[in-house]
């Protein structure tokens, strides 16, 4: 199998499954129980919050663990929403976030919200001047992620960070990181963001873990779940000891390759370039300069024909999120591509194991896709 969907799920290395089964075995204690185990294990969810906030570059007790980046996505935009109940009902986020953000944001529309959604420009990418237009008075909230899951762009959180400064704005600032932990710089510090969410499964860790930093602004944070007090008493609920050791141990594998690992996947991406827009047909989407996101198109051919067509030949590419299944999608049709380019659409995602012989043969099988089937009409 040649996987080119790292931006979907990476695979979850040994050293990880491990990790998870040790935790199953000989941890099992749940971390509010008093006797022996049960503090192992809560002595273990702490290990596990230093190593996640370490890597993140942020205090461990501004990290508070969920089941995945959509959970902390959600709980962002409903926390900012009520510590700004009294300042206003104005949003600012952009038009290619994941779902994640949009259909949080859409609800409160349906209670009397305002959102304003920025529009990309052909490249894909969204400018802090764009942010600062939008400010208002009662603008609470401004959400833009770090890095688009579709097409790669990184966007300039530090300098909308600046400009929420230099207009004396009191809004929040969140970003949605899950593309970019571990992938480019992230630190919440260094991005000037309140609120940054990651997720466990996009870095190796197994699925169901994920996480919120929570920054000096937010002030009395609404809990997401209400409870026995877990998690700084914002997310109750019997914490996910295995899924939290296997975070841990993924971001462990992930920082000590993180000298090489965005240089090799910059230089699988570079070649990926030149082979993939030798091919006639083939155009590059955007121009995103995160180092593990190439969207392509092979212009005309139907995107789900040639995803299925991969995959029955062993090759795992996407035509855009997971999460879209089979829809169109929402960022390639704000970046306001032509019909033909639209419905080619491929996402390829490189990890640390990609190989240039992977690209190789799926330019093979693309100029076959293409000599064999037939474009639309």
């Amino acid at each position: 199998m040649i996987y080119l969907d790292h931006a979907a799920t990476a695979p979850v290395p040994p050293e990880v499954a491990d990790a998870v089964r040790d935790t199953l075995v000989n941890c099992f204690g749940n971390p509010s129980s008093q006797y022996g185990i049960g503090r192992e294990a809560k002595a273990l969810v702490a290990r596990c919050r230093e190593t996640v906030a370490g890597a993140l570059g942020c205090e461990a007790e501004r990290l508070a663990f969920t089941s995945c980046g959509t959970e902390s996505d959600n709980w962002v935009i409903r926390l900012a929403a009520h510590q700004g109940r009294h300042a206003g009902r104005h949003i600012i986020t952009t038009a290619i976030e994941h779902s994640a953000v949009l259909e949080p944001c859409k609800q409160l529309e349906r209670e009397g919200y305002s959102v304003t959604y920025l529009k990309p420009d052909k490249s894909g990418g969204i400018t802090a001047a764009q942010v600062a237009e939008a400010l208002r008075e009662d603008t609470v909230l401004v959400s833009v992620m770090l890095v688009n899951n579709e097409n790669g762009c990184i966007l300039p959180i530090p300098e909308i960070a600046e400009a929420l400064k230099n207009a004396g704005s009191a809004a929040l600032l969140h970003t949605d990181a899950v593309q970019g932990f571990l992938n480019v710089p992230c630190c919440p510090h260094t991005l000037g963001a309140d609120l940054v969410s990651i997720s466990g499964h996009k870095v190796g860790a197994p699925k169901g873990v994920g996480a919120l930093y929570l920054g000096a602004r937010v002030k009395t944070p609404l809990p997401l779940l209400a409870g026995g007090g877990q998690e700084m008493g914002l997310r109750s609920g019997t914490e996910a000891t295995a899924q939290l050791a296997g975070f841990a141990k993924a971001v462990e594998l992930r920082q000590a390759r993180l000298d090489t690992a965005p240089a090799h996947r910059s230089a699988v991406k570079a070649y990926a370039l030149d082979k993939l827009l030798a091919i006639e047909g083939v155009e590059r989407v955007g121009n995103g300069e995160a180092p593990h996101i190439l969207a392509i198109s092979l212009v005309g051919y139907p995107s789900a024909n040639i995803v299925e067509d991969l995959g029955a030949q062993g090759i795992c590419v996407s035509a855009g999120s997971a999460c879209h299944r089979g829809r169109a999608s929402h960022v390639y049709e704000a970046m306001g591509l032509s019909k033909k380019v639209k419905a080619g659409v491929l996402r390829l995602s490189f990890g640390p194991e990609t190989r240039t012989s992977d690209i190789d043969a799926l330019a093979e099988a693309l100029i076959r896709h293409r000599d064999t089937r037939f474009p639309m009409l």
